[in-house]
């Protein structure tokens, strides 16, 4: 009865989480119609150079029309090279390298058993050269599927621990977690990105006091604020994508273990020192089973008004019940 329930919630899960990333491109086109109209209301207000002799519609929907297929064409490229190149990029973000079998055959004895035991492809096993304790999976496919570890989770956690972290990864492999999450990492990526641009393009563009020059910088600011709420709004998507799978995940590590008590014992160990000092992106953060800074001076607060992740202790409590 407890496998039927914890089907049927991947399923309204997975359901969910490909209505938000639909919603991605849909947040492209409403931002772009959202900069034409604020643009058209800003050319109003000029006392020359204005658009007056055209309506809101005759001004907007036309520019949003030929416009709108450049931008959903630029974010399918930026998709594309992101996606496919996932790999090196969060190789490179957290500093993992793959584990040879000879350096570790513990954790590859740990790994194996627990695809045998669900019938599921073997991933690659890295490793992060850091003492602190955590741990992530990734991949989109069983070609780029992979698991990695810290050195100091793999030495501070005994056997039946480290088997429930490694079957919480592969829960999030197993449940296709990872493919959704790193699909919405490439597309917050893309409004990071635009944010970025348009914020630095006008803190450094040359100032004018003519009215040609406001102007630029008006649209300057105008662009940063949409790429800002962009931004924002598609972290909030991502945010729902993860929090609730981490809960799915425990509980995935709960039934392929048959020992709950083990992995919130780990987890207890993991919240005492999760921050990997190599990990400095947020985007790649919400990968690891603890956010990798949230011990980080000044993040706490953010952290848990915006988390990728619940609450650690609640989700120990709740393993303490199964």
């Amino acid at each position: 009865m407890q496998y039927i329930g914890l089907q049927a919630q991947k399923s309204r899960n997975n359901l969910r989480s490909l209505l938000l990333l639909f919603l991605f491109p849909v947040l492209v086109l409403a931002l772009v119609l959202l900069f034409f109209y604020v643009f058209y209301l800003i050319g109003n207000g000029q006392s020359t150079g204005g658009f007056e002799q055209y309506s809101a519609s005759q001004f907007v929907f036309p520019l949003f029309a030929e416009t709108a297929p450049w931008a959903l064409g630029i974010v399918l490229i930026w998709f594309a090279i992101a996606y496919f190149t996932h790999t090196t990029i969060i190789r490179n973000a957290t500093h993992a390298r793959p584990l040879e079998r000879k350096e570790n055959k513990r954790v590859y004895n740990l790994v194996e058993n627990l695809c045998m035991s669900q019938g599921m492809s073997t991933p690659k096993i890295n490793v992060i050269q850091d003492d602190s304790l955590n741990a992530f999976a990734a991949g989109i496919n069983n070609k780029t599927y992979s698991v990695t570890l810290t050195t100091g989770i793999i030495k501070k956690l005994d056997d039946s621990e480290l088997e429930g972290v490694i079957a919480h990864e592969l829960s999030h492999i197993r449940n296709h977690d990872v493919r959704l999450l790193i699909v919405s990492i490439v597309f917050v990526g893309i409004f990071s990105m635009l944010a970025t641009i348009a914020f630095r393009t006008f803190l450094y563009a040359p100032r004018s006091r003519d009215k040609k020059g406001n102007g630029a910088i008006v649209i300057f600011l105008l662009v940063a604020v949409i790429a800002f709420l962009g931004y924002l709004f598609s972290s909030l998507m991502r945010f729902a994508i993860s929090r609730k799978r981490e809960y799915l995940a425990d509980a995935g590590a709960a039934e392929m273990t048959k020992n709950p008590l083990a992995l919130a014992s780990a987890l207890r160990k993991i919240s005492a020192d999760p921050d990997v000092e190599a990990v400095t992106r947020s985007d790649v953060a919400q990968l690891f089973i603890e956010h990798p800074r949230s011990h980080a001076k000044g993040e706490q607060a953010f952290t848990s008004l915006f988390a990728t992740h619940p609450p650690i202790a609640k989700r120990i409590k709740i393993l303490e019940q199964f």
